[in-house]
């Protein structure tokens, strides 16, 4: 299946102009100093938000955790997203917010690197393995948890320059 007219250079940054998946080369770009901010949040049971805030989880530290996952997750994230490049990260920050009136945790994670390509795809992955790690945690008391809401809120540097999401 052909992404692409061979005839025409694709949109997308991934494919050749025959359609071809490849890892976009970023030898020519400048070094600038890339920072991504993403967030999303993780609905649950009150009894479950309410575990999560007294630190009475069966298996332990529910957020603590779920913070060196979602760092984790941003120094793997080219093994995990086959065209990404690796990235020398200079900061990885994965905070929680305890939503009380819509019982859910609100996740930010924020990536930031000196180099040739951004840090978008490495703060989604922090915050989307932050959220799956409380998931795990805490699936024993609520398999109904929702995840939803995992989005970019703003990037900076490189030639694209300044993003800030709407709302």
């Amino acid at each position: 299946m052909s992404v692409t007219n061979p005839s025409s250079a694709s949109p997308l940054t991934h494919f050749d102009a025959q359609g071809q998946a490849h890892m976009v080369d970023v030898g020519d770009k400048a070094n600038t100093r890339r920072v991504a901010v993403t967030e999303g949040r993780i609905t649950m049971q009150p009894e479950t938000l309410a575990l999560i805030q007294a630190g009475n989880a069966k298996k332990g530290d529910v957020l603590g955790i779920a913070r060196i996952a979602g760092i984790q997750a941003a120094k793997k994230t080219s093994d995990l997203i086959p065209l990404c490049h690796p990235i020398a990260l200079t900061r990885v920050a994965v905070e929680f917010d305890i939503e009380p009136d819509t019982h859910s945790v609100l996740c930010r994670a924020t990536a930031e690197c000196t180099g040739q390509t951004g840090v978008e795809m490495e703060a989604l992955s922090a915050v989307s393995v932050a959220l799956l790690t409380i998931y795990d945690m805490c699936k024993a008391v609520d398999r109904g948890m929702v995840i939803g809401g995992v989005r970019l809120m703003e990037k900076s540097g490189g030639k694209s320059g300044r993003f800030l999401a709407r709302g």
